[in-house]
């Protein structure tokens, strides 16, 4: 399996550094490492049925969550956000 970052999810990402730059940076960094996990085990996180023809699974890590797409070999990451954020 390969791991590939959509641009909204890299966006996600750049925001959440700026948002935990301040309070915890190693926080969102081991989030991000955890997500190593769906290498190994693609199919961990909850399918969300809603998109129906797509694999489109969500992971909690820590306190951040992840929606992936699962698509023959490759995993896209298509969101990321904190649980607290006003979503």
């Amino acid at each position: 399996m390969e791991l590939k970052w959509t641009s909204k999810a890299l966006s996600d990402l750049s925001r959440l550094y700026e948002f935990l730059a301040l309070a915890n940076k190693p926080a969102a960094a081991r989030a991000v490492q955890a997500l190593t996990i769906l290498l190994t085990n693609s199919r961990i996180g909850e399918q969300l049925f809603q998109f129906e023809l797509r694999e489109v699974r969500r992971i909690l890590v820590g306190e951040y969550e992840v929606r992936y797409e699962i698509l023959d070999s490759i995993i896209y990451v298509l969101r990321l956000w904190h649980t607290r954020e006003n979503r």
